[in-house]
């Protein structure tokens, strides 16, 4: 019957599934080539790389090992762990209290606080920039160091708070009370109670925080740049890739081993950070 007919023509469904996916994968290539044609480049050999060549004639792994036993990129990596690892349990430490002060007290003057914070958030940190440095260089003589970057995080950082009030108020009322009924205080229902709920929203905090960390320029850039000994990897990458600018596979080689450790760290930690971001914008 359907030699009959003619062929089947596909359905209206199948169509749409057919463009989607097909938009999809398009998508996805235009976002992975460039990380593909970085690593390829990376293990290629000198003279390979100044050409136009795609594919690597030989597999050069040891550019990898010249990368890091390159004078001063372990104190990079160190310096950036130091900053992203300590500022970001600072943060986190700091905004949680607020943030739940924000979300789950009644206080005079509540609202107003919080049009603060979204005012810090729309404030550029180029705006201060000037007299914070000639407060950590003059007074505190901290300049050279990146303690005038990571020291501020233990005072709470606007977007964190903002972001852990969102989901803070997703979070039912009921619990709270019932804890207090128990005879928990507010410290301790916020260790035992809001804590364990709050999961998703803190690792998306925390993520967030990490990420602007380890890719931060212009903090080090600012505090640190007289200092060789406290350049995190951010900083130090412009310094190597100057060092090395006909060498663009160990440039490359160096930048995938910039990239790696968020890249990884992301796509161990999807789960929460994709829940913890959604579910903030369920109530305002």
């Amino acid at each position: 019957m359907s030699g009959a007919h003619g062929p089947r023509r596909p359905s209206s469904a199948a169509l749409h599934w057919i463009g989607v996916h097909a938009l999809g994968v398009a998508a996805a290539l235009f976002f992975v080539l460039p990380f593909v044609f970085l690593l390829l480049t990376s293990l290629m050999g000198d003279r390979q790389a100044l050409t136009r060549d795609l594919w690597p004639d030989t597999w050069e792994w040891d550019n990898y090992a010249k990368v890091w036993h390159t004078p001063g990129f372990l104190t990079w990596w160190r310096n950036t762990l130091l900053y992203a690892g300590l500022g970001t349990l600072l943060t986190v430490v700091s905004s949680v209290p607020v943030a739940y002060a924000l979300a789950k007290f009644r206080f005079r003057g509540r609202r107003p606080a919080l049009l603060l914070v979204i005012a810090m958030m729309m404030l550029p940190p180029q705006v201060v920039v000037i007299p914070m440095y000639l407060f950590w260089a003059r007074q505190l003589d901290l300049s050279g160091t990146l303690w005038p970057l990571i020291v501020p995080m233990a005072f709470g950082d606007a977007f964190s708070i903002f972001l852990l009030r969102q989901f803070l108020l997703t979070i039912p009322d009921e619990y709270l009370d019932a804890a207090r009924v128990d005879g928990c205080g507010e410290v301790r229902t916020l260790l035992r109670v809001v804590l364990p709920m709050a999961r998703p929203g803190i690792a998306a905090v925390a993520l967030f925080q990490f990420f602007c960390a380890w890719n931060d320029y212009f903090g080090p850039q600012i505090y640190a740049s007289d200092n060789p000994a406290a350049w995190t990897l951010s900083y130090g990458l412009e310094s190597f890739k100057g060092a090395h600018h006909t060498n663009w596979n160990l440039t490359m080689a160096a930048t995938v081993l910039v990239m790696a450790p968020v890249i990884v760290l992301f796509f161990f930690a999807q789960k929460a950070f994709v829940e913890g971001v959604t579910l903030t914008g369920v109530k305002g």
